[in-house]
């Protein structure tokens, strides 16, 4: 694949990855637990991690992390998104080359990752350890979302058997 055609590429997962982030953010909240959210976003990410690479993950998962934090953030969501989307993009690469796990559960412990690494961030922002209370109901619905993705990445990762051929970014 020439280098025009992976940045193409990953400018499209990119700007998937961006609208899943705005439908979420519009989306009524079904739950009553401030912070929680589904993670749409993440299912280009594992897409990514599946079908592109480590770095092909990385990189959609941290421009996506940028943009958004720049157009529907802040410096303070900046730090949270990059501790979690980092941490938990490096769990799932770490995970899937054990080579013992299934998407889904990469997924589910990539959400779980996600919360902590934001938990350690607020803690650290706060200058508090008590926020750390609230790890307990993220890791809950780290672990339900988490699921979701998965399984939705899992469809989509069989149905495009696509795989990145030469280099990358």
């Amino acid at each position: 694949m020439r280098k025009s055609q992976t940045i193409a590429l990953y400018g499209v997962l990119t700007a998937l990855a961006l609208v899943f982030g705005y439908i979420e953010s519009v989306l009524p909240v079904f739950v009553f637990v401030p912070g929680m959210k589904l993670g749409l976003s993440n299912i280009l990410v594992v897409f990514a991690l599946y079908r592109l690479g480590d770095k092909s993950a990385m990189a959609i998962n941290l421009i996506r992390i940028v943009i958004s934090s720049m157009l529907f953030g802040n410096v303070v969501s900046l730090i949270y998104s990059l501790a979690g989307g980092m941490l938990s993009t490096i769990v799932m690469i770490i995970l899937k080359h054990i080579n013992v796990f299934n998407i889904v559960t990469v997924s589910v412990v990539g959400g779980i990752c996600h919360n902590v690494g934001q938990i350690i961030a607020a803690a650290i922002l706060m200058s508090t350890s008590a926020i750390m209370y609230y790890l307990a109901v993220l890791w809950i619905s780290g672990m339900v979302f988490g699921a979701l993705i998965g399984l939705l990445a899992g469809v989509i990762v069989r149905r495009i058997p696509y795989k990145l051929t030469g280099g990358g970014l």
